[in-house]
């Protein structure tokens, strides 16, 4: 089992990285965003899962080990392989991922290649009890989930969204919303929910 690979980068695909680990080129598929963060000639540490099939075996490589738990806990969905799991880690950061399902966001999860609308609504109704609460924003949003005990609001997602769109990161834009809900209730219009959570970002 390889873990973990460090080397030089070779060479870069849409997908995929070859590592040289002491002349040994290793392939691995690899999200987006983690290809986005190497540069050919440069020295990188991939974390890595092999994945063994009954013809083939493959490396798949992460930025980072937290990456690599997201990929693992996307594949226990039905439906998820791995091109799925890596297409959902190119559009989302992991924090990302665990604030669309903690806000049950199934249409930002859709946005990724290969994911329809049934498979976006498996991920967060498999996933929302098992999203690791490995940061706090996460944890945040999965008490906030908990309180509403259903979806959260068209306004809540929307004015997260908004937030993301004004240059926000995703996690930030979601605390400081349900922070807001919180105060002001959850059936609040997104202008009012946008306003009061900028205000909880400039005092927090």
């Amino acid at each position: 089992m390889i873990g973990k690979l460090k080397g030089r980068v070779d060479s870069t695909g849409d997908d995929w990285v070859m590592l040289d680990v002491g002349g040994v080129c290793y392939l691995a598929s690899a999200s987006s965003k983690t290809l986005a963060a190497l540069r050919v000639g440069e020295a990188a540490e991939l974390h890595t899962e092999m994945l063994v099939s009954q013809d083939n075996i493959r490396l798949i490589g992460f930025a980072s080990n937290h990456e690599k738990e997201w990929f693992k806990l996307l594949l226990t969905v039905q439906g998820v392989g791995a091109r799925v799991g890596l297409a959902v880690l190119s559009i989302m950061t992991p924090n990302e991922l665990a604030s669309a399902i903690a806000l049950q966001d199934k249409a930002k999860i859709g946005e990724a290649n290969g994911v329809g609308k049934k498979l976006a609504e498996r991920v967060v109704l498999e996933l929302k009890d098992k999203v690791p609460k490995l940061s706090l924003a996460d944890v945040g949003l999965a008490q906030v989930s908990a309180e509403l005990n259903s979806p959260a609001p068209t306004a809540v997602t929307d004015a997260v969204s908004a937030l993301v769109n004004l240059g926000y990161g995703q996690s930030q834009a979601a605390i400081a919303v349900s922070a807001a809900m919180k105060k002001s209730g959850n059936d609040q219009p997104t202008e009012k929910l946008i306003r009061a959570a900028l205000k909880e970002m400039a005092t927090g």
